[in-house]
């Protein structure tokens, strides 16, 4: 796999492992009744959510790019 393939992937590990803390946040401030607090844990784990998304692509077309038609 390619470094730039590798280096994409990372950061879409990093991110998720972002959005999976956030969400936590938000449900612990949400059970305790902390709505603005849940919100913005959960908004900024949207914001993780798609920039994992970018990397993830990245990652395919630097795959594609490396491997692809010949």
């Amino acid at each position: 796999m390619s470094k730039k393939a590798a280096e994409h992937h990372k950061k879409a590990a990093e991110h998720a492992a972002h959005v999976a803390r956030h969400h936590g946040e938000a449900a612990k401030h949400h059970e305790a009744g902390h709505h603005e607090k849940a919100a913005h844990h959960a908004h900024t784990a949207m914001g993780h959510a798609f920039h994992a998304r970018g990397h993830a692509e990245e990652a395919a077309k630097a795959h594609a790019e490396e491997h692809g038609k010949k």
